[in-house]
């Protein structure tokens, strides 16, 4: 069927509408000023990172000790441009109105060398991470299969990397990467939040960490855990009050079971405390607690039951 040609004489007019918006809606317009961080180049970035940290399980096979020096070169390389273009990006953009005559590719090139100096130090993390995912889980077969296939890691991969720019105060790419990550796993971690290694995410969907969280070592999450605010702080114009602490802290080996729900920036889980499954917990528990439940009771419905069939949660 051939196209209308006297239905499209209406389209000058959905445009003239649309730009009408640009005007009264400016806040969701980037429009005359210089160019935002790229989101394919932020994902470039990320892709990079995942060669350079896990050698071997990405895009690049064959690699050994005699080639591996070459190409983690190379990769270091472009991430050095890579960062620098989009770090001035998201620094002008964040500056630029107070700080006019700063040289934002050279703050953003010290920012990308300083980044790229921390990897061994995440990579070792990260080793400690696989560990503690390999230890608390009897369905992980090896240490390739958890690199390869849990989105926890990943999420926490990308995490760590997103951290580090955070902490060396660029602006915009870590809650990119996150977002990245969240939208892949469905787990969402903020960049801001504190976490110490041997962090495992079992199963991981639903895992909502907040910007104010710390986290000790070795502690271990379920599936649908949220780690986050109770209450928001608003000033006298009702504003909300931004930089303060509003998520737990979990110390060290601590376990958090599937859909508990953690909240408050002054609530703490003491050393090696388990939480239970459904938990809705506001307020602080010692170390070596056990936090659960009350056992529920089933009705059971519909067709009669026979004698010595045996129900289970």
């Amino acid at each position: 069927m051939a196209t209308d040609m006297r239905l499209k004489e209406g389209l000058p007019e959905i445009t003239e509408s649309l730009l009408a918006t640009y005007t009264e809606c400016s806040r969701i317009n980037h429009l005359g000023h210089q160019s935002l961080p790229s989101r394919e180049a932020v994902q470039s970035i990320m892709d990079d990172l995942y060669e350079v940290i896990y050698p071997g399980f990405g895009k690049r096979q064959n690699l050994h000790i005699g080639n591996v020096e070459y190409y983690v070169g190379s990769l270091i390389d472009a991430l050095h441009d890579k960062l620098t273009i989009q770090i001035a990006r998201a620094l002008r953009h964040e500056l630029a109105a107070e700080s006019p005559n700063v040289d934002f590719e050279q703050l953003a090139q010290k920012r990308a060398i300083e980044f790229l100096k921390k990897l061994p130090e995440v990579r070792t993390t990260l080793d400690l991470d696989v560990a503690a995912a390999y230890r608390g889980d009897p369905a992980a077969h090896s240490h390739h299969e958890i690199i390869f296939c849990y989105p926890g890691l990943e999420a926490i991969t990308v995490y760590r990397l997103a951290h580090e720019l955070l902490q060396l105060g660029v602006p915009y790419i870590p809650r990119m990467m996150t977002e990245v990550a969240h939208s892949k796993t469905g787990i969402d971690i903020h960049p801001g939040a504190s976490i110490g290694p041997g962090f495992f995410i079992d199963h991981g969907t639903g895992v909502v960490i907040g910007e104010t969280c710390e986290i000790g070592t070795n502690v271990k999450l379920y599936q649908g855990v949220t780690l986050g605010a109770l209450s928001f702080q608003t000033d006298a114009d009702g504003e909300l009050v931004r930089g303060t602490k509003r998520h737990p802290t979990l110390k060290d080996d601590v376990v958090v079971y599937a859909n508990a729900t953690i909240l408050g920036g002054t609530t703490i889980i003491g050393e090696r405390s388990v939480v239970g499954s459904n938990v809705w917990l506001t307020h602080s528990v010692a170390a070596d607690t056990v936090v659960v439940l009350e056992k529920p009771s089933l009705r059971l419905k519909g067709a009669a039951t026979r004698e010595g069939i045996m129900y289970h949660i």
